[in-house]
């Protein structure tokens, strides 16, 4: 195995994603997570989309979860950090939500994806070997 693969991204509170207690909304730490997670990709030459075009292989999210730790707030400038941890049997991917400012951890977080041919939808249990490759496994 190669060393994990990681990407930050640095993006900043927009006052639509806070919920009336004026924190962001739990539901959207996972779209800051999808976002970390596509740049990642990106920079990995890993486009899941041209992928199923040519192979008919689909990588839906089959589970995720978030730590909330610290709330973040309209204006918070913060870094969402993705990473890489397995490629193997279905893609995880691990997160961190810190601030700027001070680097105060607000939230931590994971992804799984599995591949599916579609369109029946059948499981497959390993991660095609071109993206294994890709993501450093």
């Amino acid at each position: 195995m190669q060393k994990s693969q990681s990407h930050e991204v640095k993006m900043k509170v927009p006052f639509f994603d806070l919920d009336p207690m004026q924190i962001v909304w739990h539901g959207n730490y996972l779209k800051y997570f999808d976002i970390a997670r596509s740049e990642l990709f990106d920079g990995l030459g890993v486009d899941l989309f041209a992928f199923h075009e040519r192979t008919r292989y689909v990588f839906p999210i089959i589970r995720s979860a978030v730590k909330h730790i610290h709330p973040l707030r309209w204006g918070d400038e913060f870094i969402c950090r993705a990473t890489v941890k397995d490629a193997r049997t279905k893609i995880v991917v691990a997160f961190e939500i810190r601030l700027v400012a001070d680097q105060t951890v607000c939230a931590r977080g994971t992804t799984e994806q599995a591949a599916v041919l579609a369109p029946e939808m059948e499981m497959v249990y390993t991660i095609p070997e071109e993206i294994r490759r890709a993501l450093g496994f």
